[in-house]
């Protein structure tokens, strides 16, 4: 009787090694394909760069951080569909907006390159394409101040300045300079005279420098007298 018992204990536990066996055998077949790699129902986590998208990179001299501002050149390439568009360059426009085809205006200013992006593809899918790739390129921005400062030149333009702000990243007035007729030219043409005493005491008088602005420090004259 104890010799039955023994028996049947030693073919139970026969039959579970081989159904352990075997389940692992079904486990590596449906992990394996043909070529021995492996198989995924789903991409396991970080396959890909977290910041890959249909929408595409975008590559630019403005930070990641900063924003577009009004003169800022903006370079839009079109890829990712059938038709051949060529980039639409332009510069952002007095009220903010660049034009793009089909769409429209788009509203640029106050915009990191990455929210532009996005917006513009955005606009474009799904109501024109099922699928389109958007790249944003940026450009150096200046701005110059000449004429009687300490330190005339270009000067990078890192964020929101005036008029007063932007002469002194110049080094400031010299001892000759007529600070009540500084001109300011923007990129279309306009022009602006702004009385630099009087702006350092009321800051609605002190302008915008943008992108592509030209500042002028006049020397003084006999006008400066009275």
């Amino acid at each position: 009787m104890k010799k039955q018992i023994s028996q049947g204990a030693k073919r139970i536990v026969q039959w579970t090694a081989l159904a352990m066996v075997g389940v692992l055998i079904v486990s590596g077949c449906a992990g394996t394909d043909e070529g021995g790699g492996n198989k995924f129902s789903d991409p396991p986590p970080n396959l890909f760069p977290a910041d890959t998208n249909a929408i595409g990179g975008f590559e630019s001299t403005i930070e990641g951080g900063d924003r577009f501002a009004v003169n800022d050149q903006v370079t839009v390439k079109f890829s990712g569909v059938n038709e051949n568009w060529p980039n639409h360059e332009e510069r952002i426009k007095d009220d903010g907006t660049v034009t793009l085809p089909l769409i429209g205006a788009v509203k640029a200013e106050g915009k990191t390159p990455g929210e532009l992006q996005k917006e513009i593809h955005d606009r474009y899918v799904p109501d024109y394409y099922k699928r389109l790739v958007i790249t944003i390129t940026g450009e150096q921005r200046v701005y110059s101040v000449g004429g009687q400062v300490k330190a005339p030149g270009r000067q990078v333009y890192i964020g929101m300045t005036t008029v007063t702000k932007a002469i002194q990243s110049a080094g400031d007035f010299t001892d000759f300079a007529a600070k009540r007729r500084v001109e300011l030219t923007r990129m279309n043409g306009k022009r602006y005279t702004i009385d630099c005493i009087k702006a350092a005491k009321d800051s609605s008088l002190d302008l915008k420098v943008y992108p592509g602005d030209k500042i002028e420090v006049p020397m003084r004259d006999w006008r400066d007298l009275f």
